[in-house]
């Protein structure tokens, strides 16, 4: 027996047949919201390096806009500095972005950073527990940090290492680990909230799945 969704429409239980108009009605299914408005566009970049997070470059720079090669009015959720790679939403969801981008709402980011040097107990310490002075009002602390390669080469030891963070100061993830000693050779972010950059190739992109869409207003309790 197939059993059917509780759907909700503006707060009322919807009837067998009810039109909806999907610009401006609420619905929600089992208790979630579905986003059906069909003027909404969602794409996600995987930016390469070189790239600018902007719509428009006055100096003639690729930017992500010039990568997608749409005519629709999306616009970056937040930033990428132009040597970081990686996840990057683009949409014209203003109340979505909203959320995504602000503090209060707490959206974790993922980012794999290639660092100068190794990454022992003490460093993983300091950046998740003692915390990185940067010379702000609070200490900055990752949520969580995890250690996932190193090797030694000619130009002295490298680590790979995964960071949860919030984020916070422009070039925060760059600024802390040159605070600890250990200076970013590459920077990937991988991971904003339920979104996850998976195996796309760099500078692919596509559009994000309806269930993507729901998690990421789940996320920010849409």
């Amino acid at each position: 027996m197939v059993r059917q969704g509780r759907v909700i429409v503006n707060g009322d239980f919807a009837e067998l047949g009810q039109r909806i108009d999907s610009a401006v009605d609420r619905v929600e299914v089992d208790g979630l919201r579905v986003q059906l408005d069909p003027t909404k566009q969602y794409f996600l970049l995987n930016k390469a390096e070189g790239v600018i997070t902007t719509t428009k470059d006055p100096e003639g720079r690729t930017t992500v806009l010039d990568v997608i090669g749409i005519h629709e009015r999306v616009f970056p959720v937040g930033r990428l500095d132009i040597a970081t790679e990686g996840l990057l939403l683009l949409t014209n969801d203003g109340e979505l972005t909203h959320r995504l981008t602000h503090p209060s709402f707490e959206v974790t980011k993922t980012y794999v950073a290639e660092v100068a040097g190794s990454i022992g107990r003490g460093v993983i310490r300091k950046l998740t527990v003692t915390g990185v002075d940067l010379g702000e009002e609070e200490l900055f602390k990752a949520d969580a940090v995890r250690v996932l390669g190193s090797r030694k080469g000619p130009g002295g030891n490298r680590a790979v290492v995964e960071l949860d963070v919030h984020e916070g100061p422009k070039h925060l993830v760059r600024r802390v680990m040159e605070a600890v000693d250990r200076p970013v050779l590459r920077l990937v972010r991988t991971g904003m909230g339920p979104l996850k950059l998976g195996r796309m190739k760099t500078g692919s992109y596509r559009h994000l799945t309806q269930a993507e869409v729901d998690a990421l207003y789940r996320e920010v309790g849409l």
